[in-house]
């Protein structure tokens, strides 16, 4: 990856978050695909989780729908999921 890539994909602003902090399989499924149906085509969605499913389910569920996983950030026992609308 070039540096200004990196710098740019550092500085992702999403257009909404959605917090599933707390929430276990199926929930933060259910409430991002909720989330990025109420934004517009090529918007970002920041998805919170906790659950340590949600890596492979988020991954799994972008790839099956054709939006786009920009970056995940692991904090903590966070995930923070940047998700562009297709």
């Amino acid at each position: 990856m070039l540096n200004n890539e990196f710098k740019l994909m550092s500085k992702i602003k999403p257009d909404r978050v959605v917090d599933c902090l707390g929430l276990f399989c199926p929930e933060p499924i259910f409430r991002t695909r909720t989330e990025i149906d109420s934004i517009s085509t090529g918007e970002i969605l920041e998805v919170i989780a906790d659950d340590p499913s949600s890596e492979e389910d988020i991954k799994s569920w972008a790839k099956h729908t054709g939006h786009e996983i920009l970056k995940i950030e692991k904090k903590g026992g966070e995930f923070h999921f940047f998700i562009r609308k297709k």
